[in-house]
């Protein structure tokens, strides 16, 4: 049996259900570590369709930032998510092959783990350190490996930045996040700790993450926001309430995790599945059985789309992101090689804004069961 942790260069006849192309490119699988994100082949004409509206580069920016216009989420690479704990070193060959494949934007977080995905990216960037641009979060207490509560006080900001810097083996944090909002400390005070760990060169933009556009307001009129992170994705749209206009006003950049739907857009799930309890998926509503029936006629949009543009449902769904605006840069999550590859794609797949229009409207028809309500949008998580 193949192992899907390893490139395709080391496996035998590996094999996606959900990608057709992959029959066709077998070839170009085990070049793809050599090329650049826009070098990715998928299951189309080696040009794609134009672009209106909005184009795809091959960066965009998040404040100082330049980034790939789709980065890598390492999560899932800890365990205690998704997934079994994966191979540590499958982990560090994973992101390497993706640096290789053009990404230049990594995200994790002291409490993925906790410390262990930051451990894991570390080791994998230290020798491309200077080629990437890596984000890592701060906003929680532990007690040893357990996380008791949230703390964002500033003192014990710039000692969990310390830490987090031996972890992840380097003298700077392109972008620290805020993970999620500490009611007991205002938000200039939180700003202010990161405004002066960037003043001390340790941190070189200050983003946040699941917050309000009020509090958002209140941190970039402290310390310049370079990015906002949350969840954002064709069933997750709570973003396009308020917080995508206030970034566009702010020129913020956005940064969707969840883009895909955590991963409902894969072909091995239907109206019946149901997840292992120790899998994070069997708490979010969207995903709850009284949900799923309702939830997979979006799949089903995003399957018939995929058809049309000859791509996969996990490319139409980030590549509808993509078009939504040019400061938009989804991170999906993987710990196998093949969906990376399948992730990164989605920067060939285009949309004409008369199409983005149809998706639309037929995306709109569909009823949501589980998502946030509209009224979330103006409460911090």
């Amino acid at each position: 049996m193949s192992n899907e942790h390893e490139r395709p260069d080391k496996q035998a006849n590996t094999t996606l259900d959900r990608r057709k192309f992959l029959a066709g490119t077998l070839g170009a699988m085990a070049a793809a570590p050599l090329l650049g994100m826009s070098g990715i082949v998928r299951a189309q004409s080696a040009t794609p369709a134009k672009t209106t509206g909005s184009k795809q580069a091959s960066h965009r920016r998040l404040g100082p930032l330049q980034v790939s216009p789709i980065g890598l989420g390492c999560m899932a690479m800890a365990p205690g998510f998704y997934n079994p704990a994966p191979e540590r070193a499958a982990m560090v060959r994973l992101i390497r092959d993706a640096h290789a494949m053009g990404v230049t934007f990594f995200d994790t977080a002291e409490v993925y783990g906790p410390f262990i995905s930051e451990e894991i990216v570390g080791e994998a960037l230290t020798l491309i350190r200077n080629e990437v641009m890596l984000a890592s979060k701060f906003g929680f207490n532990y007690k040893g490996s357990s996380v008791t509560g949230r703390n964002s006080q500033p003192a014990h900001i710039k000692t969990r930045v310390d830490g987090m810097l031996k972890r992840l083996r380097t003298d700077r944090i392109d972008l620290l996040y805020l993970h999620r909002m500490d009611p007991k400390v205002p938000i200039a005070d939180i700003a202010g700790a990161v405004g002066d760990l960037i003043s001390a060169g340790k941190v070189r933009a200050f983003g946040v993450s699941e917050v309000n556009p009020e509090t958002l307001r209140g941190a970039h009129a402290v310390t310049p926001v370079a990015a906002v992170q949350s969840e954002y994705s064709l069933l997750e749209r709570l973003p396009e309430v308020a917080m995508l206009d206030t970034c566009a006003e702010l020129g913020i950049g956005f940064v969707p995790w969840g883009p895909t739907m955590r991963g409902l857009l894969a072909d091995g799930f239907n109206a019946y599945s149901r997840f292992a309890a120790q899998d994070r998926r069997a708490s979010v509503p969207f995903l709850a059985p009284e949900a799923l029936e309702t939830n997979m006629k979006i799949v089903a949009l995003a399957r018939e789309w995929a058809q049309r543009k000859d791509a996969t449902p996990v490319q139409i769904a980030l590549a509808w992101l993509l078009a939504q605006r040019d400061f938009i840069v989804p991170i999906p999550g993987t710990t196998k090689w093949p969906h990376l590859r399948e992730n990164l794609g989605a920067v060939d797949v285009r949309f004409t804004a008369g199409e983005l229009a149809e998706f639309r409207n037929a995306l709109t028809a569909l009823s949501v069961v589980g998502n946030r309500p509209a009224s979330k949008a103006q409460e911090n998580e």
